[in-house]
């Protein structure tokens, strides 16, 4: 009978190799080519045709154990529970508070100005709102922190169902590599640690006294070998526990008659042939990480046993220790009871069911009651009352009878590894699995790498099509890129220069960000870059996860206020005080307005992958060719208009004769006309002036009316012109100052 309370993390002496029957340690001794592997696993129990198939039979067995175990350690729900008791908490202190100050406001107005049962109602809730409140509050705030914890960690998978199935999927593989690891660390180094836990090898008189025995209960069991015996010292409790490899009992067992060792010993060899401590120990290993942080508080209230200790391992550890008890160890124990109730049919089966009624009826004086979670559901072994019954049961009803219990019905038939057909099965689906698995890898090689997303960016680009480049950058550089019309239209224009002749030189990766490493030859010269990039979390087709630029369109300044703004020949309209125009790789020719006065020339701008800033464009106008002999013959026009007027002053011309008297009759005529300076205002206006040592010439002639009749005067004056020149309607118009 195994104790309930035998801590499964111990370690135990060499095999001893007892004389009788053979045993695996004997054939581990005679076959000195066997290899290590074998030695390791010498000692384990027989009828099992490897040990692969010992193995699986552990594993496999207690379905509910396992589980449990899984969904209360890969599934956090210690961390669930405790945000789910602090959210109740909260949300009850809250309902507690708005329940009793603001309950009259949950009761409808219907229901408040009905006649008696609107009274009885506020009065129910002015009386007790604050408590359904809290309650109310403590259920929402309780369910609402445990599903926060268990749906969290797959909120991004639910957007792409391939993802929550690789997930969980993931989870369950390494549930199960940890507990087949832990198993096989627990069965290949049992026997150290059980020299830890104290067992020791047996003495002479100790081995004279049990091996005996062992062997008869064996021959009667069918077995034809034995379990590694040793003993722990300890005279008061008699016990005896089955492991994967050995039975350990204690020296208390050395004074009970010989029936009841025999029982005790056929009842561990049931467990040990049966593979009891393989099954715990995987269900333990899925469990590890829940079982590592268990073993604190359990070790504390062992090793200092007084209630204030319990208590504060309590208060730190409730959750570790609620989710073992309430989850864990309820779905083992009952695989756990079973196995003992088959360990029971095997005493009778090797015919000392007295004896083991006798120690069931010893241990029943001892057994307190079944009343707690602990005692009647957690329980590793049944009441002992229960066992005598199904010992009855099992036990014959007259003397020479046979057992009505056979060696199938405790053993089972642990059979082949597998069957033909399983293994056909399992066959096709490593190769199926194979082909996918390299057939996704080859997609992923091909065409989700971070050079496919650089070269599918550049060879967007090649084709003058923004859109698709756009497609190739996460979504935060996508919306830096603004107005994605105007941009793909600048990228679509003829005079777009894209990246040429690109060279992936090398991609340096580190886990889910990638830095590309570029050249490409650009505006005639060769030019490196370096691309940031970073994979993205969904998935395509849910398998495939693709990578994204992270880099922003780089910006370039361009002045406002300025008709006729063209980039790569596409009219591009700006704000009064400028604007920043987002471009991709490339370079792009920047004009602005022409005219017959003036002409802006074009800038040609090369767009680097990483620059901050494309800097700021500043247009400068220059006078458009024949535009300074157009200005100078419409400011001569100009005057020509005013010195054909026959006035001693002409409107809005530079020229003006007076000298006091009346002038009857005057004529002008420009003997000299002033040189002209033009200074362009803009792509269509300009200032005209006449430098100091340019001036002009012009004649006046005619007569004044006075004292002595009409006088007849020439008069010769210097002048220059000052004024605007414009464009109107294609050509050139000159508007003197003043006007």
């Amino acid at each position: 009978m195994r104790d309930p309370d035998a801590d499964p993390h111990v370690r135990p002496a060499a095999a001893d190799t007892p004389a009788g029957p053979a045993t695996p340690a004997d054939s581990a001794s005679t076959g000195e080519g066997q290899s290590r592997l074998a030695q390791r696993f010498a000692a384990r129990p027989p009828g099992y045709p490897s040990v692969l198939v010992w193995l699986r039979a552990g594993v496999l067995r207690d379905w509910r154990g396992v589980l449990g175990a899984f969904l209360a350690t890969w599934f956090y729900v210690p961390v669930a529970l405790l945000l789910a008791v602090w959210g109740g908490i909260v949300l009850a202190g809250y309902g507690l508070v708005a329940g009793g100050t603001r309950s009259d406001e949950a009761l409808p107005e219907v229901l408040r100005d009905a006649p008696l049962v609107g009274a009885l109602l506020d009065a129910f809730l002015a009386r007790s709102g604050g408590v359904l409140g809290g309650i109310a509050g403590f259920a929402v705030g309780f369910l609402a922190g445990f599903l926060a914890v268990l749906v969290w960690p797959w909120l991004g998978a639910f957007d792409e169902p391939a993802n929550l199935f690789t997930g969980l999927a993931g989870m369950v593989v390494a549930a199960a590599l940890i507990g087949l690891l832990y198993t096989l660390y627990r069965v290949m180094w049992e026997p150290r640690l059980l020299v830890v836990s104290g067992a020791r090898r047996l003495s002479r008189r100790e081995a004279e006294r049990l091996r005996p025995i062992l062997y008869d209960c064996a021959r009667a069991l069918g077995l034809p070998t034995v379990p590694a015996l040793l003993i722990e010292d300890d005279p008061v409790l008699t016990n005896a526990r089955a492991y994967a490899r050995h039975v350990v009992v204690t020296t208390g067992l050395l004074d009970e008659p010989d029936e009841n060792i025999a029982a005790l010993l056929s009842h561990e060899l049931v467990h040990w042939r049966t593979g009891d401590e393989v099954t715990s120990a995987f269900v333990r290993g899925v469990a590890l990480p829940l079982v590592l942080v268990h073993a604190v508080p359990t070790w504390l209230m062992r090793t200092f046993p007084h209630p204030a200790t319990n208590f504060v391992v309590f208060v730190f550890f409730w959750p570790v220790l609620l989710t073992m008890k309430y989850v864990v160890l309820p779905l083992h124990s009952r695989d756990v009871r079973a196995a003992e109730y088959r360990a029971d049919a095997g005493a009778v089966l090797a015919g000392h069911a007295h004896g083991l009624r006798d120690m069931l009826e010893r241990r029943k004086s001892f057994e307190s009651g079944r009343s707690g979670w602990d005692e009647a559901v957690c329980a590793t072994h049944p009441a002992s009352e229960l066992r005598l019954d199904r010992l009855e049961a099992l036990t014959p009803a007259s003397e020479g009878a046979a057992a009505p219990v056979t060696a199938d019905d405790v053993f089972g038939r642990p059979g082949a590894v597998a069957s033909p057909r399983a293994m056909l099965v399992a066959g096709a689906l490593v190769l199926a699995c194979a082909f996918g698995g390299t057939l996704l890898g080859v997609t992923q090689w091909a065409l989700f790498r971070p050079a496919e997303t650089v070269n599918g960016y550049f060879s967007a680009l090649a084709d003058h099509d923004a859109r698709a480049a756009l497609e190739l950058v996460t979504p935060a550089a996508r919306s830096a890129a603004g107005d994605v019309d105007r941009l793909a239209a600048l990228v679509e224009a003829k005079g777009y220069q894209p990246p040429d002749d690109v060279d992936v030189l090398s991609v340096d990766r580190d886990g889910d960000e990638a830095t590309a490493k570029v050249e490409f030859t650009l505006a005639g010269q060769r030019v490196p870059a370096e691309l940031s990039l970073r994979r993205e979390e969904s998935a395509t087709l849910g398998l495939f996860h693709e990578w994204r630029l992270t880099g922003a369109p780089v910006t370039l300044g361009v002045p406002g206020g300025q008709a006729g703004l063209t980039v790569n020949g596409v009219p591009v309209e700006t704000h009064p005080e400028g604007d920043d125009l987002a471009l991709l790789p490339g370079v792009y020719t920047v004009g602005g307005q022409s005219t017959v006065l003036a002409e802006t020339p074009a800038q040609a701008v090369a767009v680097v992958p990483g620059m901050d800033s494309a800097g700021q464009v500043r247009l400068e106008p220059v006078l458009a060719p024949g535009a300074r002999e157009a200005a100078e013959a419409e400011v001569r026009r100009h005057l020509d208009a005013c010195a054909a007027q026959k006035v001693a002053a002409p409107a809005g011309c530079p020229f003006r004769y007076y000298n006091g008297s009346t002038v009857k009759k005057i004529a002008w005529k420009i003997t000299e006309y002033p040189r002209i300076a033009v200074e362009l205002t803009g792509p269509a206006t300009a200032r005209v002036s006449t430098p100091y040592d340019a001036q002009g010439s012009v004649r006046a002639t005619g007569t004044t009316d006075g004292y002595f009749g009409a006088t007849p005067f020439t008069d010769d004056e210097s002048f220059g012109v000052d004024g605007v020149l414009s464009v109107v309607d294609g050509r050139i118009t000159f508007q003197p100052s003043g006007e």
